[in-house]
Parts: C-alpha cells; sequence; structure tokens
C-alpha cells in the first residue's frame, strides 16, 4: 500500500486510501441528512405564512385594515403569520414576500457562497453558514413583528442557500469520484424526504414559532457534528497545501482501517501559492472552455428551476389536506433519483445523454398536454390527462435537476468548483423567481404556460449535448489540468478502458 500510495495525485490516494471508506461512508449520511434540516427551511414559508379560511362577523361596510382586525374570526384552529398580524386581503401579498425574500437570499447565498469557500476552504465558510443559519432560524421563531420576519427569511435563505452549495461539494469531495453519483443523487433524494417530513411535523404541530423553532432545532445538532471534521482534501492539494491534504488523507486512512497506508501526494500543477492571487468567478469567463461550459451549464439549470417550479404550480390544483399535499410534492420526486442513478453510470448513457433525455422527455411531456381533449371518452382517462403529463414532466425535470448537480461538479477543477456551481445555482434561482409569472399566461391561451416549459425543457436538452461526457473520466484539480498534454493524455487512457490506478501511477 505504500508503495502504490506514493506520487499519487488525489484521485490515486483516494483509490489506496478507501474511496468510500467507513470514515466517508457516515460523513455521507451525515451530509445527506442535512439536507432534510435544508428542505425543512425552504419549506417553512408554506405552512407558517398558511392563510385558513375567515369570516368578517360585520355587515357594515369595512373601509380601513384596522377596521378588518377587529371583525375577522378565522376558521381553522392554527396559528401563522397571516393570523397573527391579519396578513388579508391588501396585506395578503406579505406572506408571498416573505416567501420571494427567501429565494433572493438563496440568489444572493450562491453567489457569495461559493467564491468563498474556494478562497477560504470549504470547511470555516460552511461551518459559519450553518452556524448563522440556526441563529437567523431561532430570530424567525421569536420575530416581534412583520418586518423582523421579512428580513430573517432574506438572511436564512442567505446563509441556507450558500451552506447546503458548500455541504454539497464537501460531500463530492470526500469520496472517491466513482461515487459523485451515488453521494448527489442520495443529496437531492433526501431532500424530498425531508419535504414529507416537514408537512408530518406541521401537521403535529399547529402553531408556527413553535413549528419554526422545532424545524430549526436539527440545526444545532448537525452543527455539532460537524465541528471535527476536516478540510477537503481536494481543496487543500488544489491550493498548493499538499502536507495538509497528505495529512487529512492519511487520517481518513486510518479511520477506514488503513493503518499501515502512506500517503504522499506529487505536487498539483497550477496551484496558487501563498501572496498570489487565488482563483474566483473571473476565471469562467477568462478560459473560452470555462466560458462555454458556463453558458450552457446556467442556461440548464435555469430551465430545470424554471420548469420545476413552474410545474408546481401547474400540476393540477390539489385541493383539501394541506400536509398532505405538501407530501406529495416531495414524493412525487423520489422515483426520479434511482432512476437517474441507475442510468448515469451506465457507458452507453453517462451524465450528458442522461440528462438531456430527461429534459426532452420533460418538455415533451409538457408540449403533449396541449394535444390532449378537454374530456377523455375512455376509461383510462384518468390517467391520461393534463394533471398525470404534468406530474410525469415534474418527475423527469426532477431527475435532470439530480443529474445537474453531479454532472456540474464533475465539469468544473477543484480550484474553482464552488464558483461554478454558485453561478449556476445564482442562475437557477432566477427560474425560480420567474416561474410564477408563467402560469399567468394561461390568460392568453391555457396552453401557453406548457408550451414554454415545452420549448424550454426540449432546448436546454439538446444544448446539453453539447457539453462533454464526464463519466470516467478524470478529475482536473487546477485550470490548467484542463489544457496540459497530462491532463489530455490521462483522458485518452481511460477511454482505452485504463483502470484509475493504472492511470494516476504512470
Amino acid at each position: 500500500f505504500a508503495a502504490a500510495a506514493a506520487g499519487m495525485d488525489v484521485d490515486g490516494a483516494m483509490v489506496s486510501v478507501g474511496e468510500f471508506g467507513r470514515y466517508q461512508k457516515r460523513l455521507t449520511v451525515t451530509f445527506v441528512l442535512l439536507q432534510i434540516y435544508v428542505a425543512c427551511q425552504s419549506m417553512l414559508i408554506v405552512l407558517v405564512g398558511a392563510q385558513p379560511e375567515y369570516s368578517v362577523n360585520t355587515q357594515e361596510v369595512i373601509s380601513t385594515h384596522e377596521e378588518l382586525i377587529k371583525h375577522v374570526v378565522f376558521e381553522e384552529d392554527i396559528t401563522s403569520i397571516a393570523t397573527e398580524w391579519h396578513l388579508i386581503r391588501r396585506e395578503a401579498y406579505k406572506v408571498n414576500l416573505a416567501g420571494s425574500l427567501f429565494f433572493v437570499g438563496l440568489l444572493i447565498g450562491n453567489i457569495l457562497f461559493g467564491p468563498l469557500s474556494d478562497r477560504f476552504g470549504r470547511k470555516p465558510i460552511f461551518l459559519t453558514g450553518l452556524f448563522l443559519d440556526v441563529v437567523f432560524g431561532f430570530i424567525t421563531a421569536v420575530a416581534p413583528n412583520y418586518e423582523v420576519f421579512a428580513v430573517t427569511r432574506l438572511l436564512v435563505g442567505l446563509v441556507n442557500g450558500g451552506m447546503s452549495l458548500v455541504a454539497f461539494v464537501l460531500t463530492q469531495e470526500f469520496v472517491g469520484k466513482s461515487y459523485w453519483a451515488l453521494t448527489g443523487s442520495l443529496t437531492n433524494l433526501v431532500f424530498a424526504v425531508g419535504i414529507v417530513a416537514f408537512s408530518v411535523i406541521g401537521y403535529y404541530i399547529r402553531n408556527w414559532r413553535t413549528l419554526a423553532a422545532v424545524a430549526n432545532c436539527p440545526g444545532v445538532l448537525f452543527f455539532l457534528l460537524f465541528i471535527p471534521i476536516p478540510e477537503s482534501p481536494r481543496w487543500l492539494y488544489s491550493h498548493g497545501k499538499t502536507e495538509e491534504a497528505e495529512e487529512v488523507l492519511q487520517y481518513i486512512a486510518q479511520r477506514n482501517g488503513n493503518e499501515k497506508i502512506f500517503v504522499q501526494l506529487k505536487p498539483c500543477a497550477g496551484t496558487s501559492k501563498t501572496g498570489q492571487s487565488a482563483h474566483g468567478v473571473m476565471d469562467l469567463v477568462k478560459y473560452p472552455k470555462l466560458r462555454w461550459r458556463t453558458a450552457i451549464l446556467m442556461y440548464v439549470w435555469y430551465v430545470c428551476s424554471l420548469v420545476y417550479y413552474g410545474l408546481t404550480l401547474n400540476a393540477g390544483d390539489l385541493k383539501g389536506n394541506r400536509y398532505l399535499n405538501i407530501a406529495l410534492y416531495g414524493l412525487v420526486e423520489v422515483p426520479a433519483f434511482p432512476l437517474c442513478l441507475y442510468f448515469i453510470d451506465k457507458s452507453w448513457s453517462g451524465r450528458r445523454k442522461t440528462m438531456t433525455a430527461f429534459l426532452l422527455f420533460a418538455g415533451l411531456a409538457c408540449i403533449s398536454t396541449m394535444f390532449l381533449p378537454r374530456h377523455l371518452g375512455f376509461d383510462m382517462g384518468f390517467l391520461l390527462n393534463v394533471t398525470s403529463l404534468a406530474l410525469c414532466g415534474k418527475l423527469a425535470v426532477s431527475a435532470a435537476f439530480n443529474i445537474v448537480y453531479v454532472f456540474t461538479a464533475e465539469l468544473y477543477p477543484t480550484v474553482i468548483r464552488n464558483a461554478g456551481l454558485g453561478i449556476c445555482s445564482m442562475s437557477c434561482r432566477v427560474g425560480g423567481i420567474l416561474a410564477p409569472f408563467v402560469p399567468a399566461l394561461k390568460s392568453l391561451n391555457p396552453s401557453m404556460p406548457f408550451i414554454v416549459f415545452g420549448i424550454a425543457g426540449m432546448s436546454a436538452g439538446f444544448l446539453g449535448l453539447l457539453l462533454p461526457e464526464t463519466l470516467n473520466k478524470p478529475i482536473a484539480e487546477s485550470i490548467e489540468d484542463l489544457h496540459t498534454p497530462t491532463y489530455q493524455k490521462l483522458e485518452d487512457k481511460r477511454k482505452k478502458g485504463v483502470g484509475p490506478q493504472n492511470v494516476t501511477q504512470s
């Protein structure tokens, strides 16, 4: 083992210490379970901002909001910001505004946290974001008025979005590349499960302040669990901190039970030394290869978000129990993850073709709705209608969303991976902000929203074919790796079927 580990890069050393040993499994489980907390924070406004039915117990004409408050009677035994601060009628927009502020915070957090973690390290930025997320979450639960509540939702969105982005990258970088598809898929799968878990918590806790506090409590536990984790060995290696990276890999090997392994890494080409300017967002524009990849990925992320959230609003008006509806929105995504996990690791499909296929399927499902008759006159009509096709489209775009996370992480070098993911996530949030406006197009034509989603999905699918495949390809640590003959030689060897160990030792 000592001989095998000597003179390797991170990929080769990871094979020796254990790509997915006991320690990485525990880390992965902890990071994946963190998505339940992230999902609860993301879905909080759905129940905290619930607007129950109400009646006005007066026959007089009410001209002011203050007079309305005196005569309003809510008919459900729940509390929310709408019932406590009477956000109804002319004030009802404030509930949606608070939800929008959370997504604006996500957008800002994606922009800030990616470059920060690429420059100062994954662990300190991640822990800072998680700590602030918990603090702002508890302030939300005790907010004395709407203004404080709205500001804290903006701040929670900022740190929650940035923290979860860095957590995703950390999860990937602690395991070998051959397991990135698995860990990435599990992350998104547990997020869907977290939506279901939140609906269960909300069913039993009807007071909005208690619900906000309980949904935030797991963050305290996760923060304590993550304090002892080491820094990402890939980040250390890509920034020229070879000795520290060796120590982390040695620590991982020992925790995996491989105490006799001696790790020695060869220097990483193109790393920034102390005192030199660090890599950042501008590198995504500076280098033609990265510029082209970023432009395509930003559009794909934007479309995934636009179609996903748009179909959530369009896939039939789910009446009845609001807690059951929230659970259904999570459960409909669950089948997407085993499907994409199966296909993206097959040599005949890979990341690129599978992502394209799901996007095209989502687009076709949306466009097909315009060809359905208003009333199907056969027994299978309940299986073939606008709602079922829209839900099929949502399942497909959920799978594409999952793949693009994994695919994007593999397309960017380690030194700017978080910056790349941050820019793509920013584009994703723009799609989420615009999605609620698309259903308004049905005033022009009932099929218009689905036509927009269909064209967007199909165009993103075809554009995705222009990206390079990353299955069984080496991961670039530095930007120079994308252009050096050594990296190109590694790619050629992988194409000819040379194993990971042989390639990294050559």
